[in-house]
């Protein structure tokens, strides 16, 4: 098992930027591909961006491409997602993932963060 930890979550204007960390503290990091997703109140979890294990392919949801860019380095055991022009609806919950494979598919995931609450306000 790995364990994961977010941090960079909080409030921001319409229009602002965050950027979400997450590190491994334990466990296997380097080969494997990692994400993020979220969920937003009365709402399914949802992908949002994902990596591959040496950081040569990324993935991204439709709502944030253009806008988010997922990025690792291995050897800070550490993946970001830099979100910039940031909207209302990009308001929710944001898990960092370690998936077996990359894929916006959750099922793929096993380990999951806490979670790291972002709010976007109008």
């Amino acid at each position: 098992q790995v364990q994961l930890v977010e941090s960079g979550g909080g409030l921001v204007q319409a229009g602002g930027s965050l950027r979400l960390s997450c590190a491994a503290s334990t466990g296997t990091f380097s080969t494997y591909a990692m994400g993020w997703f979220r969920q937003a109140p009365g709402k399914e979890r949802e992908f949002v961006a994902a990596i591959s294990w040496n950081g040569g392919t990324t993935d991204y949801a439709d709502a944030v491409k253009g806008r988010f860019t997922i990025s690792r380095d291995n050897a800070k055991r550490t993946v970001w997602l830099q979100m910039n022009s940031l909207k209302p609806e990009d308001t929710a919950v944001y898990y960092c993932a370690r998936s077996r494979v990359l894929s916006a598919r959750a099922e793929y995931v096993n380990s999951w963060g806490q979670g790291t609450q972002v709010t976007v306000s109008s």
